[in-house]
């Protein structure tokens, strides 16, 4: 029947037809009803503020808890990468000249829209194999604490780790630290949230740009990216890749547009070939422990933002 049949017919009158009106599927009289398949969702890369599909359209499956099929995710690959590098240096200028009281505010603003989404996020964090509900909400209200605590530190690390320096002569000398450019980051497989948000807030919170390498729940990591598209962050400060670390991140260690590296949860073979890879152009490498991010103590310092930093001293005559 042609659609332009169905105007001004009842649904009692289109039900023979169509088993629901809301699935265009049509049904033969005499046989069985169609069986409508459910669109499972694939969840995409974040580069650039976009949500491209992977370049090389290969893809990941997100099981359930019980080992079923709940989504599909991008895989991320070495061009990919590459992409989101780029992003990243473009962007990374614009979002360190920005006031640190506005990156605050930005930061803020994304750790309200996380916290909106608590059910959700709680019920992605336990697909992943052996974590509990309970656990899944201790993880996701660390970690919105964990952001709300770094964007309280935009605009006071400054007064900590800068300083007025004591020289011999008529000058000012004072030192400030600033932003040290892209950053790369590469988390665990588990958990999903807690590490990315402990690695990814005090890179950002220092006026860097960030890329990540996740092979954790994807569908966490993707709908983080949603998160930070909505919050006002700028597009390219924060790049998501959900891939194999193995092939990744030898090749993120060695990019040349990428200034240092910070990683969590590493093996001693991952490691290894990050602080390899970073040898060749000198950048710094800071491989944390779980006890590290887990306490509170440790983790939520102005010495996290520290070592994505550079030292910038200025000379001003006195009396002018």
């Amino acid at each position: 029947m042609h659609p332009r049949a169905w105007s001004g017919k009842s649904e009692s009158e289109i039900l023979p037809i169509f088993p629901n009106p809301r699935i265009c599927l049509p049904r033969v009289r005499g046989q069985p009803s169609p069986v409508r398949l459910e669109v499972t969702k694939t969840y995409k890369l974040f580069i650039g503020g976009s949500f491209p599909r992977s370049e090389s359209g290969r893809s990941l499956i997100v099981h359930d808890a019980a080992g079923g099929i709940f989504a599909h995710a991008c895989k991320a690959s070495r061009k990919d990468l590459r992409e989101a590098v780029v992003a990243a240096r473009k962007a990374q200028p614009g979002w360190a000249g920005a006031t640190a009281y506005n990156r605050g505010q930005i930061l803020y603003r994304a750790a309200e829209i996380l916290e909106g989404r608590r059910a959700e996020f709680i019920d992605l964090l336990t697909l992943t194999p052996g974590t509990t509900r309970a656990a899944a909400e201790a993880e996701f209200t660390a970690a919105v604490d964990r952001l709300v605590h770094f964007a309280g530190w935009t605009d006071k690390f400054q007064h900590l780790l800068g300083s007025q320096n004591a020289v011999a002569g008529p000058y000012w000398n004072i030192t400030t630290p600033g932003p040290q450019g892209c950053i790369g980051i590469v988390c665990p497989a588990a958990p999903a949230l807690l590490p990315l948000i402990g690695l990814l807030a005090p890179v950002i919170c220092g006026g860097n740009a960030a890329v990540v390498i996740s092979p954790a729940n994807a569908a966490v990591v993707s709908v983080l990216g949603e998160v930070l598209a909505t919050s006002d962050l700028p597009g390219g400060v924060v790049n998501l890749l959900t891939g194999d670390v193995s092939e990744l991140a030898g090749v993120l260690a060695k990019h040349r547009d990428v200034d240092g590296i910070t990683a969590f949860g590493m093996d001693s073979e991952t490691a290894k070939t990050l602080q390899l890879g970073a040898s060749e152009n000198l950048k710094r490498v800071r491989l944390f422990t779980a006890d590290h991010l887990s306490n509170p103590a440790t983790a939520c310092t102005p010495w996290m933002v520290e070592p994505f930093l550079e030292a910038k001293t200025v000379w001003h005559p006195t009396g002018i």
